[in-house]
């Protein structure tokens, strides 16, 4: 990674805050760490971490209440890394504005990789893409155009817009909830298998093959991912 980060650790293992401390650190970073919620509260005020990985088992609150403390203070981007590997805490999580979830035991190369990419993610929310492009895909947001391939994508505007969400969030998961209520307001919330239909059309206009898509990836019982290109999802060494 050609810059360093403030990295802040939250988790009640000393042997995982070790390990990350030093691996994290290998590669350029700051690390600071603490071991309950109410460390990790006290260190997003005087440290103001540029991103926080959590652990949800803490000893003096949930690792949910702390992410839902964290938002309330700050748009730090948050990666969940837990042994809970639970659909329902997964989708918790990322519904309060966790960015990213990891199950323990994990590898540093998927770590580091899932860290730039909640950075990236971080930088862009400050100002929409204009263009995204991955291989044949390309999506102009500015214009409303995409294209395959060279050849122009005809899309509704109901599509447009779940791919215009999808793009703002690249490399991040998105739960259906998120998607329902963003594109199609609170009301529609709960209804997964409408989007799963939108989903599966974008899949048709933009997939070389639907069945096995590359682009808009599926977190099965979650949401889905707008895979980012191959030279920004590669693993930092």
């Amino acid at each position: 990674m050609a810059n360093a980060y403030t990295v802040l650790v939250v988790d009640d293992e000393p042997p995982i805050l070790r390990f990350l401390r030093t691996s994290l650190a290998a590669v350029g970073h700051r690390v600071v760490t603490a071991e309950d919620a109410a460390g990790a509260l006290a260190a997003l005020i005087s440290e103001k971490p540029d991103l926080i990985i959590l652990d949800l088992g803490l000893p003096d609150r949930s690792g949910i209440e702390v992410i839902g403390e964290i938002r309330k203070r700050s748009p730090v981007p948050i990666i969940v890394l837990s042994a809970r590997d639970d659909e329902r805490s997964k989708v918790e999580a990322l519904d309060l504005g966790a960015d990213d979830y990891i199950s323990k035991p994990f590898g540093m190369a998927e770590l580091t990789a899932r860290l730039r990419a909640a950075l990236r993610h971080a930088f862009q929310a400050q100002g929409e893409i204009p263009v995204f492009a991955s291989g044949e895909l390309i999506i102009d947001l500015a214009s409303r155009q995409v294209t395959r391939a060279g050849e122009p994508v005809k899309l509704s505007p109901k599509e447009f817009e779940l791919l215009r969400h999808l793009v703002a969030h690249a490399g991040k998961v998105l739960t259906h909830r998120q998607l329902l209520r963003e594109v199609w307001g609170p009301a529609q919330a709960e209804e997964v298998q409408y989007l799963r239909v939108f989903i599966r059309g974008l899949r048709q206009k933009l997939e070389a093959d639907p069945t096995r898509p590359t682009h808009i990836l599926t977190e099965l019982g979650v949401g889905y991912r707008l895979q980012l290109p191959p030279e920004q999802r590669a693993p930092m060494s």
